[in-house]
């Protein structure tokens, strides 16, 4: 073994990061979020790359089947990323504890049913059952939401400690709707109100037309996972309203046993 073999990557022993796959994962994630495919000067401007280093690392992504570029060459996320995705989905033990539980309630309220996780100060979708009406909620696995601005987000952020809460969000509250918490005053209060009721309701906070009520999945503590039924608000009226949260948390008692 030589000297350089064996001595740490850096002083403390850490390790250091490798820029080219920093790149590669900001891509990526950028593709990932973006709903359009991309220009290259797009991307070298949106991620502050070097024309020629992002066009060199996109023409390698398209080759191996992570990214495809269209005729106009514009670049979306490639069809090795879906399997990827969809790998890491079939293989979380959250979803398939959930999933016979989200069927169940499915088919009890024919709603859609969702079910997500907090990353960040984001919510991803981990998993969905669609709706059997033809006016339904689609939100497709892999795709990102404010947490502050749904009811599965605020399902979570509940469980949380509000100093951890505060950390987390950004510094401005963007909203989606006219409906969207922006005052963090408000939402810690909300917070509160659903720590004392035991679910949470986005009242078109995220989706002008579309209320959805939430349940957090105490898994962990504090609970990273939420499960959800959304519904548009003409479905509703007050013993419906009564008969989603008796099913949620119906559902997740299920979970958790």
């Amino acid at each position: 073994m030589t000297q350089h073999d064996s001595e740490p990557p850096e002083s403390g022993g850490g390790v250091r990061s490798v820029k080219s796959a920093e790149r590669t994962i900001a891509v990526l994630e950028h593709l990932g979020s973006a709903d359009h495919p991309c220009s290259l000067r797009e991307l070298a401007a949106d991620l502050r790359l070097p024309r020629a280093s992002a066009y060199a690392l996109l023409t390698t992504l398209v080759n191996t089947g992570w990214v495809d570029v269209d005729d106009a060459g514009r670049y979306r996320i490639g069809l090795r990323a879906l399997r990827a995705g969809a790998s890491y989905v079939e293989h979380d033990d959250v979803v398939q504890r959930a999933q016979p539980a989200m069927n169940e309630l499915n088919n009890e309220l024919g709603e859609t049913v969702h079910l997500a996780r907090l990353d960040g100060a984001e919510i991803i979708y981990l998993a969905t059952n669609l709706s059997r009406h033809s006016l339904a909620v689609l939100s497709r696995p892999g795709r990102r939401l404010p947490a502050w601005a749904t009811g599965l987000g605020k399902a979570i952020l509940a469980g949380h400690p509000w100093d951890e809460v505060d950390r987390l969000l950004p510094e401005t509250l963007e909203p989606r709707t006219v409906h969207t918490f922006t005052d963090r005053a408000a939402l810690r209060a909300e917070l509160e109100a659903i720590r004392q009721r035991g679910h949470a309701v986005d009242e078109q906070e995220s989706t002008m037309g579309l209320r959805c009520f939430a349940v957090a999945l105490d898994l962990t503590s504090p609970p990273q996972e939420a499960l959800s039924c959304s519904i548009p608000v003409v479905r509703l009226d007050p013993d419906r309203e009564k008969q989603v949260v008796t099913a949620l948390l119906r559902a997740r008692r299920r979970i958790l046993r």
